[in-house]
């Protein structure tokens, strides 16, 4: 969490958010109004949150690690701007440390070059599209960042994404897991493109798959930016 973020949550008077979520936050909530709601209620939440501030409260949104990542910002912002002019409320987006950049500072370097950032999640979009974006950033040598790489019932894509990159790069390929980013339970796997969907993967999971230049050496993955050493 950034001080702008911990500072914007103290000063709140109500707090809203993704009940899983909340729980991280929970010592910070005293004294206020905490409105949680579970999975597939974001536009219910946002909503309220909307209302909260056009009533005059001042509201704290508590989205994803950086909430214009995957997360509530774009949401918020486009309900907030259905309001009358009059009386829409003001929102500040305070940009804080996304899972794709807390993984990969675990990792070593492996976003030092171009890198393409993809959800597999389908609840929102179609999976053909999926498809279609991880074949483009494959052909194009992006290292490839999965939010979302499975869950309990969405298994198969992890691996439809396997069979697709290694049309496109060599087996040998670093790609690294991180579960639990920058939190308790937090862990960190090495592995391979052959390999790595042999490896305990959840929504908690981010993977980042290297480029043809990424390697890993004493533990660390790098993408080199292309500096002569």
């Amino acid at each position: 969490m950034s001080p702008r973020a911990r500072e914007a949550l103290v000063a709140a008077e109500v707090v809203v958010g993704y009940d899983t979520y909340l729980e991280l936050v929970r010592e910070l909530l005293a004294d206020k109004e905490v409105i949680g709601t579970g999975m597939m209620r974001e536009i219910e939440r946002c909503q309220v949150a909307v209302d909260q501030a056009i009533a005059g409260k001042r509201v704290a949104v508590v989205s994803s690690g950086d909430p214009g990542i995957y997360g509530m910002a774009g949401l918020v912002l486009e309900l907030a701007l259905k309001a009358p002019a009059d009386v829409r409320p003001a929102v500040d987006i305070i940009p804080g440390i996304s899972a794709v950049g807390a993984a990969a500072a675990l990792l070593g370097a492996p976003l030092m070059h171009d890198f393409a950032v993809i959800s597999l999640s389908d609840l929102l979009t179609p999976w053909e599209v999926i498809r279609k974006r991880t074949e483009m950033a494959a052909a194009g040598d992006f290292v490839i960042a999965l939010y979302n790489p499975k869950s309990t019932r969405r298994v198969s894509q992890i691996e439809e994404v396997r069979e697709i990159v290694l049309r496109h790069r060599p087996a040998a390929t670093p790609v690294g897991i991180v579960h639990h980013a920058s939190r308790p339970k937090e862990k960190v796997v090495l592995s391979t493109l052959a390999d790595f969907t042999k490896e305990f993967i959840d929504m908690f999971s981010l993977v980042i798959i290297g480029n043809s230049q990424t390697y890993v050496k004493d533990g660390r993955m790098i993408t080199p930016r292309g500096y002569r050493l």
